[in-house]
């Protein structure tokens, strides 16, 4: 291949000129390697790799090798002289070249590639392609990231959702917080209380965060105090599935296990009368978490007569049901005083139904209604925000994980854009 078509191929190198081509130098590199010679184009301007002004004093010159892009899967390396100049204004620096960054082994175009590729890839599988250390394919991934994010742009924010995630195995959280229009994830920090959100209104500052209309969220005491203290003016607005979760935590599996142990309570003596019905009762409401947990719409016809039967035979059971999907009738409410009777109605019958575990909901619910009938001016909720953490798992799982928390948040910010206004 004639030099002028590898110069061609590659894109040339500014400021030198093909010289030769070697193959398989002794260098210790294993499979076909192609070695590039370039030398300066003569009387071409040298510039300060510091601050880049033209220097005509050459200090000393020294011989560089580095990597460049593969020629038809074969590793590509570049030998040249770097001069370097003694700047007036900083002194002995390396001269600079268009092409590659300082300090660096790798062309600015195979650090592109590298990039491109660590995108889709995990950084081990890019390494191992390129052939590469795998913390420089994280620093050069690293870069990247930082160059085409820059700074988050947190002007014209006027809805706010926040959610955590499991950063190690439940053991450590992180919030995010993003953009409940653009579904734009705008920050992410370590932790999940008022500190680590603090981090974050402070990032928006007191102008944009009075300009925030409403934060839609979990019933996190931590984070309605924060919010509260930095954008007292937002409507708090609590996520139906996360208030749902809560009541089948507390309420629902909690009476289902009571009247387990109040069945096997009562057990009967071998031979007597009732004594099998007794032992099938317990079993089945052993059984039933899965029957009671879903909305009724998504269980199979034959589970679905199982649930009616179980809910004829247990009177606690059927009153925690009933009373679950009528709760589900708040977030249907455009009216706020509708909503308003519909909660004073399923408050009442809560309280008045003898259940410990349903009245500690209501008493707890009762403290944070203004969240759940804030719906009806921001129809709102979390579910693209628990999307956010289903790929954030991905994440984790492609790279086993991060331990630089840094890159693994700028990570996640590349992830999710947002979609334009």
């Amino acid at each position: 291949m004639a030099y002028e078509e590898i110069t061609m191929l590659l894109g040339g190198w500014e400021g030198f000129e093909l010289v030769s081509v070697r193959r398989e130098p002794a260098t210790g590199e294993t499979g076909p390697v192609i070695e590039l010679a370039l030398r300066p184009v003569p009387n071409s301007a040298k510039r300060c790799g510091n601050c880049g002004e033209v220097v005509a004093v050459v200090h000393d010159v020294s011989e560089r090798r580095v990597r460049d892009l593969p020629i038809l899967e074969a590793d590509t390396w570049l030998v040249f002289p770097r001069a370097r100049l003694a700047c007036p204004r900083c002194g002995p620096t390396v001269e600079a070249v268009p092409w590659l960054d300082r300090y660096q082994r790798l062309t600015t175009r195979l650090a592109a590639a590298i990039a491109r590729l660590a995108q889709v890839l995990p950084i081990k599988h890019v390494a191992a392609w390129f052939a590469v250390g795998w913390a420089t394919v994280k620093a050069i991934d690293r870069r990247a990231l930082a160059a085409r994010l820059g700074p988050v742009a947190l002007d014209g924010v006027r809805v706010l959702a926040l959610d955590e995630f499991a950063l190690h195995r439940g053991q450590r959280y992180a919030t995010v917080v993003a953009d409940a229009e653009t579904r734009r994830v705008l920050w992410v920090g370590e932790g999940r209380d008022r500190a680590a959100v603090r981090a974050f209104f402070t990032l928006l500052g007191p102008t944009r965060c009075a300009a925030v209309e409403a934060v839609v969220m979990d019933m996190s005491a931590a984070f309605a105090a924060e919010v509260r203290a930095a954008c007292p003016q937002a409507a708090l607005v609590y996520d139906r599935f996360h208030v749902q979760a809560g009541y089948n935590r507390d309420v629902v599996d909690r009476v289902r296990v009571d009247e387990t142990t109040r069945v096997a309570g009562r057990a009967l003596p071998r031979g007597a009368p009732g004594r099998v019905a007794r032992v099938a009762e317990r079993r089945e409401l052993r059984g039933s978490r899965w029957l009671l947990l879903p909305n009724r719409a998504g269980l199979a016809p034959a589970d679905r007569v199982r649930l009616y039967e179980l809910l004829a035979a247990n009177v606690a059971l059927f009153t925690v049901y009933v009373l679950k999907e009528d709760l589900a009738r708040l977030w249907t409410y455009t009216s706020p005083g509708a909503a308003r009777r519909c909660w004073a109605d399923w408050e009442a019958r809560a309280r008045e139904s003898g259940i410990p575990a349903l009245a500690r909901f209501a008493d707890r619910l009762a403290a944070r209604i203004d969240g759940v009938l804030n719906h009806c001016r921001y129809p709102l909720n979390t579910g693209f925000l628990e999307g956010i953490n289903n790929k954030i798992k991905v994440l984790k799982r492609m790279a086993y994980g991060f331990r630089d928390h840094e890159y693994f948040f700028l990570k996640i910010r590349a992830a999710f854009p947002g979609i334009p206004r």
